[in-house]
């Protein structure tokens, strides 16, 4: 497994509508179903959405809006929603700010509680949905991912493409509350 996954990270209990009622680590959280927050960024190159082939303890090989993760609390303040973005950017893509056009906008939230079928984990999220335009294709870290794909947002919505049965839950959510 990689190391990142089994580093200690604290983040946000949340209530449904997102508001920080505690604090809890993260595994836990996922063992135990617990309401947390996250996020997830999507990179759009050209008419193209990047999906990630997800490489993770949860959801393993689903695809994933280019990618996911959680506001940590560092020094127990909790990272901000855009922040916390880039830095997974760098860590799953290498991805820098010269390689976006923009900042990350954020499109609003799903809330939503799905069980892996594959393993112990569940997802029961307050997840902020973003997207960010990008200059080029990049390439994976493949600590992170198997590999990605490129579809365009018919693709994407179309539910008998071939690719909607294969999302992770929260962008299926995404997809349906119009967020996407």
């Amino acid at each position: 497994m990689n190391k990142y996954y089994k580093q200690k990270q604290i983040i946000a209990r949340v209530d449904k509508k997102g508001n920080v009622i505690g604090k809890v680590e993260k595994w836990e959280a996922h063992r135990k179903g617990i309401l947390h927050r996250g996020l997830s960024i999507a990179l759009v190159y050209k008419d193209s959405y990047i999906l990630q082939h997800r490489k993770h303890p949860a959801f393993d090989g689903v695809y994933d809006l280019t990618s996911s993760s959680h506001q940590l609390f560092i020094k127990n303040k909790l990272q901000d929603t855009v922040e916390c973005a880039i830095i997974a950017l760098k860590r799953e893509w290498d991805i820098k700010d010269k390689d976006l056009i923009g900042k990350p906008k954020n499109l609003g939230f799903v809330y939503y509680k799905a069980k892996d079928k594959k393993s112990i984990y569940t997802e029961h999220e307050v997840c902020d949905m973003l997207v960010v335009k990008i200059k080029r294709i990049p390439t994976p870290n493949f600590d992170f991912a198997y590999g990605f794909s490129l579809v365009t947002k018919d693709e994407l919505l179309n539910k008998k493409s071939g690719v909607y049965e294969s999302l992770s839950p929260w962008t299926i959510k995404a997809i349906e509350e119009n967020l996407i």
